[in-house]
């Protein structure tokens, strides 16, 4: 099975791990990625900020250039990517005017025939029918989690449909219970961790953080696990800031769910390069005689 694939900007710089468990665990599930040709940042959040016009037409080149690749489908990892390319299609939609102005000027024009998946409605069907299951040669036991979801998964600024409860998604505990893993219940699951925030307002990110870190806590969880590159980077750089402020002592490893589901399949740590977190994410795994 053959997809298109978006990865982002994120994932072939700071996230760069992310990408190389993508293609490995979904090449294990049988789905081929093809990488879009000549894709363009989408603005993530920062073209939003500074200009609306922009922002839909970043990723209506990248729209226009899956359409014209001849799949039906395109998955796009990151959570931020994910938002602005679905945003995009969706106000175009909904607003000849704007499609006509932008594709005036792509090469490659949007039509609106490329269906945008995540990584999770990907991977969920995976699980259903039993693969995933299959394909795990170990199961994950003793670990805790608390699945992050973060605030651009599910909640868009337009009415666009989402595949999954908007406030208590269930994608990530569905895959992690293929694994045998059961997440635990907790209050911040789309939360905000600040997002980029963190770079110029740190003081409001770590207090966004803390809360969801206090409450990961406080839960008895012994890890994160998210698929955004977004969350991933804020929890896992910002950690320790988090913690000294919060006054908390645990330092809790925070895993894409690509990390474990690769565990799972038996892959190397160096192969998935779990190695390259900043809080430690191998310590737990040996603890617990994954790896």
């Amino acid at each position: 099975m053959e997809i298109g694939y978006f990865p982002g900007c994120t994932l072939h710089a700071s996230s760069r791990l992310y990408d190389v468990q993508t293609k490995e665990v979904l090449g294990e599930l049988g789905i081929d990625l093809r990488e879009l040709e000549d894709w363009n940042c989408c603005g993530a959040t920062s073209a939003s900020k500074t200009d609306d016009f922009l922002a839909i037409a970043l990723p209506a080149r990248n729209l226009g250039i899956a359409d014209a690749s001849g799949l039906s489908e395109m998955v796009i990892p990151c959570s931020a990517c994910y938002s602005r390319m679905l945003v995009a299609q969706s106000r175009m939609a909904s607003n000849e005017k704007l499609k006509a102005e932008i594709n005036e000027e792509l090469s490659e024009k949007v039509k609106g025939d490329i269906k945008i998946r995540s990584i999770l409605e990907v991977m969920i069907p995976k699980a259903e029918s039993g693969e995933l299951a299959e394909k795990a040669t170990k199961k994950l036991k003793g670990l805790k989690p608390v699945c992050y979801y973060g605030c651009l998964q599910t909640r868009f600024p337009l009415d666009i449909p989402v595949p999954d409860d908007v406030e208590n998604p269930q994608g990530m505990e569905i895959l992690l219970k293929a694994l045998g893993v059961k997440a635990l219940d907790w209050s911040y699951k789309t939360d905000c961790c600040g997002a980029s925030a963190a770079v110029n307002d740190a003081d409001t990110a770590i207090r966004l953080m803390s809360r969801i870190f206090k409450d990961a806590v406080a839960r008895g969880a012994n890890c994160f696990v998210t698929t955004c590159p977004m969350c991933q980077l804020n929890m896992d750089a910002y950690q320790n800031d988090v913690g000294e402020a919060c006054g908390i002592s645990e330092r809790l490893p925070v895993y894409f769910i690509t990390e474990l589901i690769g565990v799972a399949m038996g892959k190397p740590v160096k192969e998935l390069q779990i190695d390259r977190h900043f809080v430690d994410a191998v310590g737990l795994l040996k603890e617990l005689d994954l790896i």
